[in-house]
């Protein structure tokens, strides 16, 4: 499995992958789900990729040569000459339909799910970043204020501090610490993802990044960051404090207060023992 986040905010972009891939116990790899497509100057783009290795694999070559025939008179549009990033997200959706049609039978005749996600962001000269998500089905959505970050594969252990921290007016190395965090949790919770971990961050009209970095187990910023978030969510737990009663004096607010208790009903043995 694999767990992957990319962020939008009015500063730029974040994206975020592991490397870790599995077909069982005894077959664990290491691969990289991300790719940049950088044109310095004219547009950045970033992919990462999530599900079926072979699937993933195909959709990346197919995107750097798929085209878009709009109108037969002009010259067929591919990411390095689209004019938007919309158009860029439909040549991916066209990429994998490409190959669900080349490959989608063989794969379901050998019991194999066709099973695709891709997270695609960037910015192309003439207009303002934009991030999707892309499906099996070649379909997508886009990022939006409300909702400024998409998450791939193993989503939910990471997915808390997401929603607490982000904004779209979150800082770009506030964002870039929030999203190591959201994978440090799914690193501690999941063992089907792990290191090395891809990072890319993009500053908004630059069509360029050298934030370009791979962080494995010798990062000292990463082993720094697992460390002390580790103790200090352990801190903040301890530091609340423990549900009081409504029997119990405190200056502790109560754990239910003003409600009526509902009772349990109680189940006894014949000997008036509780069970």
């Amino acid at each position: 499995m694999t767990y992957c986040v990319g962020i939008k905010l009015k500063a730029g972009l974040v994206f975020l992958s592991d490397s870790r891939t599995n077909a069982g116990l005894d077959q664990i790899s290491t691969f990289r789900k991300t790719i940049v497509y950088e044109k310095p100057g004219d547009r950045f783009m970033v992919l990462l990729s999530a599900g079926n290795l072979s699937i993933a694999q195909s959709v990346r070559e197919i995107l750097q040569v798929e085209k878009m025939h709009e109108d037969p008179e002009q010259e067929p549009i591919t990411i390095w000459n689209a004019k938007s990033m919309f158009d860029a997200a439909r040549i991916l959706g066209q990429a994998v339909r490409h190959v669900y049609q080349r490959d989608g039978a063989s794969l379901k005749a050998a019991g194999v799910e066709f099973n695709v996600s891709l997270i695609f962001g960037g910015q192309i000269r003439g207009e303002s970043m934009r991030l999707f998500q892309v499906y099996s089905a070649g379909n997508f959505i886009e990022a939006t204020a409300e909702t400024p970050y998409f998450q791939i594969g193993e989503s939910k252990y990471g997915k808390p501090v997401l929603d607490r921290v982000l904004t779209p007016d979150t800082p770009l190395n506030e964002a870039a610490k929030c999203a190591l965090v959201s994978m440090d949790s799914t690193l501690k919770s999941n063992l089907s993802v792990g290191l090395p971990l891809d990072m890319v961050v993009y500053q908004a009209d630059r069509f360029q990044s050298d934030q370009v970095l791979c962080i494995d187990e010798n990062n000292p910023y990463f082993h720094m960051l697992r460390t002390s978030w580790g103790e200090k969510l352990r801190q903040a737990f301890d530091d609340l404090a423990d549900p009081m009663w409504q029997n119990e004096p405190t200056d502790v607010p109560l754990l239910n207060p003003g409600a009526k208790s509902r009772a349990l009903k109680k189940i006894q043995t014949p000997d008036d023992k509780l069970i």
